[in-house]
């Protein structure tokens, strides 16, 4: 079956009762069982039933299997955040002592926690330019616990190598997770590229039209031990596991993904070839554009589309927030991937507490604006771009 068809007709693991099309909200925490043998098969993992709804609840299954099936993973897990699922994924492979081989280019919240938090407590980041496979390399060692990436980082727009790191990776028995939020998961097949783990952040795509937020941590089986500590060490003790109520809107977000993705990176590739017409504009990133330096690699990757992020250049970190001011069209607001377009200045928000010196070394410029593009008519997009670029507009109060 294509994957549109696996996304929407994948059957329940107990049919309802009444014959509900639509996935029903569990609404509880607790369930009943027939006797005691059964309650102890249940809450010591003999037989598959749910026990408490912390760790595993019908809705939430539901969408579970959904990814499983249209992934080829061996399990999946959903968490109630795209960071719960990152934290939730590195804990478990990491301890005390172990380090974690990554790139200065992340998401400014997953770099705090690998450069910060998890440091505090004794897991030491190693980071490292990701294209430069000699220095990855180099960089792994006996401690190592992982190679932990973004497939297409964010804002820096940068692409690595996967199968070339999977080599390293597997030559000295560590997994490589890769965080594939950009493009989703139905556009790639990062297991036959030798990714291990994959981490989503449902919020983006799947949640169609930015209803809830949620986490997949997709695991294809290359690690045994590692679904294990997910499933009963991580939701146990950490109790981050998806609400009912998310995976309710984000299953029927999934059903829609794939109409909805295409829509947004037909739109995000015409505005990014659009956008290089203007002379206002110093520079447009978006490894959908053939001259673009990672192209060539990202296509190999992840085939036909690049996703439905871009940025773009202007002359100084005043022109991007009097551009910001001037728009009328395109919403001034954080997360990707929204039915609307969004516009962000990355430096002064995400990575807004990151002193100049480390925004240097992340290449996070004050001249960058993130466009999120969304559903609206690409050519209604970019009218509002333009009269946003022009100095003569006035500026919403």
């Amino acid at each position: 079956m294509q994957k549109q068809t696996i996304a929407i007709d994948t059957p329940f693991a107990r049919a309802d009762v009444y014959g509900s099309l639509a996935v029903p909200i569990y609404n509880n925490v607790a369930f009943e069982f027939q006797d005691a043998q059964v309650m102890s098969d249940a809450f010591c993992n003999r037989i598959d039933a749910p026990d408490y709804a912390r760790v595993e609840n019908p809705t939430v299954t539901n969408l579970e299997l959904r990814v499983r099936a249209l992934t080829g993973a061996a399990n999946v897990t959903a968490f109630n955040s795209g960071m719960a699922a990152i934290s939730n994924a590195l804990l478990a492979v990491a301890a005390q002592g172990k380090n974690i081989v990554t790139s200065r280019h992340l998401f400014g919240n997953t770099l705090s926690l690998i450069a910060g938090t998890l440091l505090r407590f004794g897991i030491k980041p190693r980071l490292r330019d990701l294209t430069d496979i000699a220095a990855v390399e180099a960089a792994v060692d006996d401690d190592t616990c992982c190679i932990y990436l973004e497939i297409v980082t964010n804002p820096q727009l940068e692409v690595a190598d996967l199968r070339a790191l999977a080599e390293v990776a597997h030559r000295r028995g560590v997994p490589l997770i890769a965080d594939s939020t950009i493009i989703p998961f139905t556009e790639t097949d990062l297991k036959s590229l030798g990714v291990d783990i994959e981490i989503v952040s449902s919020t983006k795509y799947i949640s169609g039209g930015a209803t809830s937020l949620g986490g997949l941590v997709i695991d294809y089986g290359t690690f045994p031990e590692f679904n294990k500590r997910v499933k009963y060490e991580m939701l146990f003790n950490l109790g981050a596991y998806m609400t009912p109520q998310a995976a309710y809107m984000q299953t029927l977000g999934l059903e829609t993904l794939d109409v909805r993705y295409h829509r947004q990176a037909f739109n995000a590739a015409w505005l990014a070839d659009a956008l290089r017409d203007e002379s206002r504009i110093r520079r447009v990133n978006y490894v959908g554009l053939a001259d673009n330096p990672f192209h060539v690699l990202a296509k190999r990757q992840f085939g036909e589309t690049a996703g439905a992020m871009l940025t773009i250049d202007l002359d100084s970190k005043e022109q991007c927030f009097a551009f910001l001011n001037r728009l009328r069209l395109v919403h001034r607001a954080t997360n990707l991937f929204d039915n609307r377009t969004l516009a962000i200045h990355p430096a002064s928000t995400i990575f807004g507490n990151f002193a100049p010196n480390e925004l240097a070394r992340m290449d996070v410029r004050q001249t960058t604006i993130r466009l999120s593009v969304g559903l609206e008519a690409p050519e209604d997009i970019l009218a509002d771009i333009r009269q946003a670029l022009d100095p003569s507009t006035r500026e919403e109060a």
